[in-house]
């Protein structure tokens, strides 16, 4: 089983237990398929509360379906437009609260749409802390999971300092994967090496100019952001970022989304070119094979060659120090010691 399918199938399964959830968006890239799959895998016993303050609950769960699921929909109360709003700090905490001993999954959708109703993100964070912290708490493993598009509060919500476990599932479009591969000639793991897929991935990836450039730019489709594209159609690649797991430092993975379910990267359609390049590379014929003669040298030629002196002529000279010149005179060089202009009478 993939670790995305892992993390969906049972997010309160990891050892040590990781009781915050991140999920993120770009403008280029949504990942509400996988928060609406992570949803509906919830176990029926489980208590789960969804606060939507960004989409309204239908376009995440069926409520009539899922009776262990209760929804509160902010979607309608908007600062400087409702005349009864007030602040949904107290009711949200209140209701997490009002819950039964037990195992508890309480969803934010989306806490950036909460910080920009809370008006600033600091506040938003002292929040999150305060709600983390009643979840942390429960007698039994429970989670905090959230929605949220790159903005100054991402910074604050990856921090050591709120959790020092975290798992960061990170929507990005195709088309990074495959101009890394082809601009950079870098092949995310296992056909290339981790150390060097991460190294450009990383940086580029957050640079969110460089995803909506090759998205919605002149060799971009456009397509890739639509946040209800048909199942049969809905391909994006997702970083996996686990902190504090079983080997107690951070683990980095890249799988793909391809339906409405996780898999490999190369089962998606649009990566089939850079495997299909890849392979080609691989398999182009060797040039110094089927020759007349070896180009190759035994480990005996290798070391007799290592062992012959090399014809320099100031080999071993004590005068070449840093910084000098020296200079072999050419056999057409006229030197000589006398002064070539003693006939001038100066």
């Amino acid at each position: 089983m993939s670790l995305l399918s892992s993390i969906i199938s049972n997010p309160t399964g990891f050892k040590p237990h990781q009781p915050l959830i991140i999920l993120q968006s770009s403008s280029a890239q949504t990942c509400y398929p996988i928060l609406r799959n992570l949803i509906s895998n919830f176990r029926p016993t489980t208590q789960t509360l969804l606060f939507c303050f960004l989409h309204p609950p239908s376009n995440l769960t069926n409520v009539d379906e899922t009776p262990n699921i209760i929804t509160f929909d902010f979607t309608g109360r908007i600062p400087g437009y409702d005349d009864l709003w007030c602040g949904p700090q107290d009711e949200i905490l209140a209701r997490v609260n009002s819950v039964p001993p037990g195992s508890l999954n309480v969803i934010i959708d989306s806490v950036d749409t909460l910080a920009s109703d809370l008006g600033s993100a600091p506040k938003a964070y002292k929040f999150i802390r305060t709600l983390l912290g009643l979840v942390t708490t429960r007698s039994e493993s429970s989670i905090l999971a959230f929605h949220i598009q790159p903005s100054p509060l991402l910074e604050l919500l990856t921090q050591n300092s709120l959790s020092p476990t975290l798992m960061h599932l990170t929507a990005h479009p195709p088309a990074i994967i495959t101009h890394i591969a082809s601009a950079y000639f870098t092949h995310p793991p296992p056909a290339g090496p981790a150390e060097k897929f991460w190294s450009v991935f990383i940086p580029f990836s957050e640079r969110t100019h460089e995803s909506e450039r090759l998205v919605y730019g002149p060799e971009g489709n456009g397509t890739s952001a639509g946040a209800w594209v048909s199942k049969g159609t809905r391909e994006f690649v997702v970083e996996i970022l686990i902190r504090g797991g079983s080997k107690r430092g951070v683990e980095r993975s890249v799988e793909g989304w391809k339906g409405d379910v996780p898999c490999d990267l190369q089962a998606l359609d649009s990566l089939a070119s850079i495997w299909t390049r890849r392979n080609a590379e691989e398999a182009r014929p060797d040039p110094t094979q089927n020759v007349s003669f070896n180009l190759n040298l035994t480990p005996s030629q290798e070391k007799s060659r290592a062992q012959v002196p090399l014809p320099y002529a100031h080999e071993g000279n004590p005068a070449t120090t840093a910084g000098a010149i020296l200079y072999d005179p050419d056999s057409a060089d006229d030197i000589d010691d006398d002064d070539p202009d003693e006939d001038l009478d100066i």
